[in-house]
């Protein structure tokens, strides 16, 4: 049984850093992409960033360029999201996903199989 928990969400304000992380478990976590999406309330589910099998490349959407940085242990088969210079309009339930195949940018949910429950960032202004 596949699962993954992510962590780390809080309430943060404006500029402050927060680091998620999302261990998985169940699965051979090398032999997958790992991916980071956002939903806000009232808003469609965003793609924030993803990172290759050995960390080779990585992908971060326009809206986190410069202010958020994907990593990844697969020694713990644990994946981070540390995001620096947060912005209100950066608070969303945040999620973890995999994706055993390919995938496209701008990511699309239908491309990763397994999902967290998410953690919930909050930016206060």
């Amino acid at each position: 049984q596949v699962q993954m928990v992510e962590s780390g969400g809080g309430l943060v304000q404006a500029g402050g850093s927060l680091r998620l992380s999302c261990t998985a478990s169940g699965l051979t976590f090398d032999d997958y992409v790992m991916g980071w999406f956002r939903q806000a309330p009232g808003k469609e589910r965003e793609g924030v960033s993803c990172i290759t099998w050995r960390g080779g490349s990585t992908y971060y959407a326009d809206s986190v360029k410069g202010r958020f940085t994907i990593s990844r242990d697969n020694a713990k088969n644990t994946l981070y999201l540390q995001m620096n210079s947060l912005k209100p309009e950066d608070t969303a339930m945040y999620y973890c996903a995999s994706s055993s195949g390919y995938y496209y940018t701008p990511l699309r949910s239908q491309d990763f199989g397994y999902w967290g429950q998410g953690t919930q960032v909050t930016v206060s202004s």
